[in-house]
C-alpha cells in the first residue's frame, strides 16, 4: 500500500505522520501519478501551523512531479505513460501515489526532469507570474527582490536579470549574498547589516523602485513601502517572517500614492489557459539555460519533518525536494 504524509492536528514538524493510504481508481476528470519527486515550500508550514486552516486530517503539499499510471473518464489533458508536473494544489502532494485532476498536470518537455519539475513548479510560477503578470517588469527597471536566495528568489533574479532589468536583491548572510551575486543580483544587501531601504534609495539615485516583491511579510513591509517610488506597486506574496500586522490605507497615499496586492498562485493559474501559458514561458526560460533550477537540499519523504525544521531555521537555499 502507498504511503504519505499526513496531519491529525495542526503544530510543529511533529504533527507530520507517514501513514499508509488508499488510492482508489481515479474519478472522472482525474489522473494517477506516482511521484518522483515532491517539491518543498514555505507555504507547506502555514498549512501545518493552521496559519492557512485546512480541514483536518489532511494531507500536505502542493507541488510534485512524476508519471500518470491511469486516467479516469473524460481525460484529455494528459495520458498514461506521460511525465508530468503540477503546483497549487489541491492539497495533498506528499504523497507516493496520488490522484489529482487532470486539468491541473502540465506534460513536461524531455529537457526538463521529474526532480527539477519538482523543485520549480512551484516557485517558478510564482516567479512567472510576479514578473510577467502582477507587475510586468521590462528592460531598464529596477526591482526590488526580497528573500533573494530562497527558492522562489533565486528564480525570479535570475529571470528579471534575462528581461534586461537592474536587480537588487536582500538576504540575511554573507553566504547567502554569493548566491545571489551568482544568481543574476546586481546589488545585494544584506538586511542584518545593512538598512535596506537606505541602500534601495541610494542604488536607484534616490528615486525608490517601480516594484517590491515581498515574500517575508511582516519584518520588511514597511521598509518594503519606503523603497518604493511614487506611483509604484507594492507586492506581498508571501509571510516567512510572519503575516503582516493591519495597516492604515491612508499610508499609502502618503508615501507617493502606491499600489499594493496580495496575489497567490492559485488565482493566477485557475485557469487552464493562463495555468499552461505561465507553464510554458518557465519551461521556455529553463530550457533556454537563462534560469538555473538549484537543488540544494534533498530529503527522504518520510523525513518531511526534519525538512520543516531545516526550513522554518533558514537553514535552507534554492529549492528543496522530497523523494518517495
Amino acid at each position: 500500500m502507498p504511503h504519505a504524509i499526513r496531519i491529525h492536528l495542526t503544530g510543529g514538524p511533529e504533527v507530520l505522520r507517514w501513514e499508509a493510504v488508499d488510492v482508489p481508481v481515479p474519478a472522472a476528470g482525474e489522473a494517477t501519478v506516482r511521484h518522483q519527486a515532491v517539491g518543498l515550500n514555505f507555504i507547506d508550514t502555514y498549512h501545518r501551523t493552521g496559519l492557512y486552516p485546512l480541514p483536518l486530517p489532511s494531507g500536505l503539499g502542493l507541488e510534485g512531479a512524476g508519471v500518470v499510471e491511469a486516467v479516469g473518464e473524460g481525460v484529455s489533458e494528459v495520458k498514461v505513460g506521460d511525465r508530468v508536473a503540477y503546483a497549487g494544489g489541491p492539497i495533498g502532494a506528499y504523497a507516493e501515489v496520488r490522484n489529482i485532476p487532470a486539468h491541473r498536470l502540465l506534460k513536461l518537455p524531455d529537457s526538463i526532469d521529474c526532480k527539477t519539475a519538482a523543485a520549480m513548479m512551484l516557485q517558478g510560477l510564482t516567479a512567472a507570474y510576479l514578473l510577467r503578470r502582477t507587475y510586468r517588469v521590462q528592460p531598464g527597471d529596477a526591482v526590488l527582490i526580497h528573500a533573494a536566495a530562497g527558492g522562489v528568489g533565486l528564480i525570479a533574479c535570475q529571470w528579471a536579470k534575462a528581461l534586461g532589468a537592474t536587480v537588487i536583491g536582500t538576504v540575511g548572510s554573507a553566504a547567502k549574498a554569493e548566491l545571489a551575486k551568482a544568481h543574476g543580483c546586481d546589488h545585494v544587501i544584506n538586511y542584518t547589516t545593512e538598512n535596506f531601504t537606505a541602500r534601495v534609495r541610494e542604488i536607484t539615485g534616490g528615486e525608490g523602485v517601480p516594484v517590491v516583491y515581498d515574500g517575508v511579510g511582516k519584518d520588511t513591509f514597511m521598509g518594503s513601502l519606503d523603497s518604493l517610488r511614487p506611483l509604484g506597486m507594492m507586492v506581498s506574496y508571501g509571510n516567512a517572517s510572519g503575516p503582516v500586522p493591519p495597516f492604515d490605507v491612508l499610508l499609502l497615499s502618503q508615501k507617493g500614492s502606491l499600489f499594493i496586492t496580495r496575489p497567490t498562485v492559485a488565482n493566477y493559474t485557475a485557469k487552464r489557459a493562463d495555468l499552461e501559458a505561465l507553464g510554458g514561458e518557465l519551461f521556455d526560460v529553463v530550457a533556454a539555460g537563462k534560469v538555473r533550477i538549484e537543488i540544494n537540499q534533498t530529503y527522504a519523504l518520510a523525513d518531511a519533518a526534519q525538512a520543516h525544521r531545516d526550513l522554518e531555521a533558514r537553514k535552507t537555499t534554492g529549492s528543496t525536494i522530497l523523494l518517495p
